[in-house]
């Protein structure tokens, strides 16, 4: 570890990933009931973060307690909802033309948006199993007369059983060059997705950390938001991985039940 100014002993609020870092193929990885259970024991304010934004917190809250998790609802903060923030704070009560599932949909609607494919201010690409040509082919044409073009998220691909998908950030790439017009993205690594998180709980970015699974989504945005950083290995890197990046973790550990360990032994 690292040596530095700050510690994990003075965390008061804590940001996670979620796949890779409290699950794995929807069971729940070793510590993470425990490590749940010791935040909400000991009060610590936390967040689960997720670049998917086909869930609304609902169905996620649904999906982690059938792998093993209790998180409740309002401690779940997806890219869906980052991106609602984000565009109510932009143009408030706007039209968006959306390409997603109901995690998306749900949150822009809430935050006042009206969703149509007729003359919208925003084209809005997100997460779904589903990608229609049809609807690609109709952002494409939309952005072309000027709506400008937001995405969730730059994943490019997505798991399945069968494999690889290709996500929103791949479908994003096609509409970038039929339409030569870059998205904005919202999710990780942007920062602002950790800094909407921020103020959700009411946390500062000086007595908060980030743990996650992965170098160049979790690690450098939790970094350039200002939080300590804890990386584990359960997910996308690996220790040979790190050194090939030019930043490093403040903590490494091999996953959440090290962590708790270290949190619980005041070893940090």
């Amino acid at each position: 570890m690292a040596a530095h100014e700050r510690t994990l002993a003075d965390v008061e609020c804590w940001l996670t990933d979620m796949d890779g870092v409290l699950v794995h193929e929807n069971h729940a990885l070793d510590g993470a009931a425990e490590l749940i259970r010791h935040w909400t024991e000991t009060g610590k304010r936390f967040l689960v973060l997720t670049n998917n934004s086909i869930y609304t917190t609902r169905d996620l809250r649904f999906r982690l307690l059938a792998s093993g998790l209790d998180v409740p609802e309002e401690n779940i903060f997806t890219s869906a909802l980052a991106t609602a923030e984000f565009l109510k704070r932009q143009h408030p009560g706007g039209r968006a033309f959306v390409i997603g599932e109901a995690g998306l949909t749900t949150a822009l609607h809430e935050a006042g948006f009206i969703l149509t494919d007729t003359d919208p201010d925003y084209v809005v690409l997100g997460e779904t199993r589903t990608y229609s040509f049809e609807a690609i082919t109709k952002a494409i044409r939309l952005i072309s007369a000027g709506a400008r073009f937001i995405t969730t998220n730059p994943d490019a691909t997505g798991p399945s059983k069968e494999g690889d998908l290709p996500a929103t950030g791949a479908v994003a790439s096609l509409i970038t060059t039929a339409t030569n017009r870059d998205p904005y993205v919202v999710g990780k690594p942007n920062p602002m997705m950790f800094r909407s998180a921020l103020n959700r709980i009411d946390a500062h970015s000086e007595t908060t950390a980030m743990i996650g699974d992965r170098m160049d989504t979790d690690i450098v945005a939790g970094m350039e938001a200002g939080l300590q950083t804890v990386l584990v290995y359960t997910g996308i890197t690996r220790p040979e991985d790190v050194t090939t990046f030019p930043f490093r973790p403040d903590y490494e550990f091999s996953g959440v039940s090290e962590l708790l360990e270290s949190l619980r032994g005041g070893e940090a």
